[in-house]
């Protein structure tokens, strides 16, 4: 039997803090908290577990540092209000589950687990997908517990910036935020789990890319495991995750070319952002089109590495 070496890759979104404004004290805890969330999932990995488990445990390690847009820190609504989204899937038989506009699950991703595991359904949403939460025993928190004083003051600085009618900046913090990770465990299987907190401000009901299969979120153990972020609106319009997979399934492509290719695509039309992905083999893609992308990724060797902006 061929020892497969298993790997595990997470971003904790295309939204960085502008290179201009970051301080080297900010800098240094995103990198920790990559360092942390990755190691959460490559331990999973390195006792035997499953792809989908390691992916799981990841996202919800980021899921709780509210230095990144999902969970605890997720950004509100222009109405002051948290809509979360996440969704999982598992790509030995393309079974997945999905939420989206909910606040309540103290870990999203296992929402859409639950979805995954407890439904015949993919996608719950809103009201319904709280109460579904709240009977299927998950850790639930009040709406305080997600927000954090930074995110308010985001919030508040948008809404000014839209009243005095200003120009907008371009801060992808504001927009891009969301986390993911990607993984291949010993068995030769993929998983992939995407969570956040939406766009800063954004209109109530509105829903990106994280939660819709095939766009922020796919794994199929044939081809590739998935995890965008960005302008979620773009990356549906191009179901970015299903796109890669067909580029490699019925094109031949290698997961870079097509990767890189599809996110190369997006920044021409307008869709900044970036993904995190890896093939039945173990290689990692972490193409952006954006200023930088918050990720981290495992070796052949178990090592962890990270970046933020254009570094390697």
């Amino acid at each position: 039997m061929t020892y497969i070496t298993p790997v595990i890759a997470l971003h904790g979104g295309a939204g960085t803090i502008l290179k201009s404004r970051m301080t080297p004290e900010r800098e240094a805890a995103f990198h920790n908290g990559l360092r942390n969330c990755l190691a959460a999932g490559l331990e999973v990995l390195q006792k035997g577990g499953t792809a989908l488990d390691a992916v799981t445990a990841s996202v919800m390690a980021l899921e709780e540092d509210p230095l990144f847009n999902a969970g605890r820190g997720a950004v509100f609504t222009s109405d002051a209000t948290h809509e979360m989204d996440a969704a999982v899937m598992d790509g030995a038989a393309r079974e997945c589950g999905a939420i989206s506009g909910i606040c309540g699950p103290r870990h999203p991703v296992l929402a859409a687990r639950a979805v995954m595991e407890q439904t015949d359904h993919v996608l719950l949403s809103g009201d319904g997908a709280r109460r579904f939460c709240e009977a299927s025993g998950l850790e639930m928190m009040e709406p305080g517990w997600f927000g954090t004083e930074q995110r308010r003051a985001a919030l508040q600085a948008e809404l000014e910036r839209r009243r005095l009618g200003q120009p907008d900046d371009g801060d992808p913090a504001r927009k891009h935020g969301t986390v993911g990770a990607v993984a291949l465990d010993r068995s030769g299987h993929l998983a992939a789990a995407t969570s956040t907190g939406g766009m800063t401000a954004k209109i109530p009901g509105r829903v990106g890319d994280s939660p819709v299969i095939g766009a922020g979120t796919w794994a199929d153990d044939e081809t590739a495991a998935v995890s965008a972020t960005g302008h979620g609106e773009y990356f549906i319009r191009w179901a970015v995750g299903h796109e890669i997979d067909a580029r490699m399934r019925w094109g031949g492509q290698a997961l870079a070319q097509a990767a890189g290719d599809v996110v190369a695509e997006l920044g021409r039309i307008g869709g900044s952002g970036g993904l995190i992905a890896v093939d039945r083999k173990g290689n990692i893609c972490l193409p952006f089109n954006s200023p930088g992308m918050y990720r981290a990724w495992s070796d052949a060797d178990g090592g962890i590495h990270t970046g933020i902006y254009g570094e390697a």
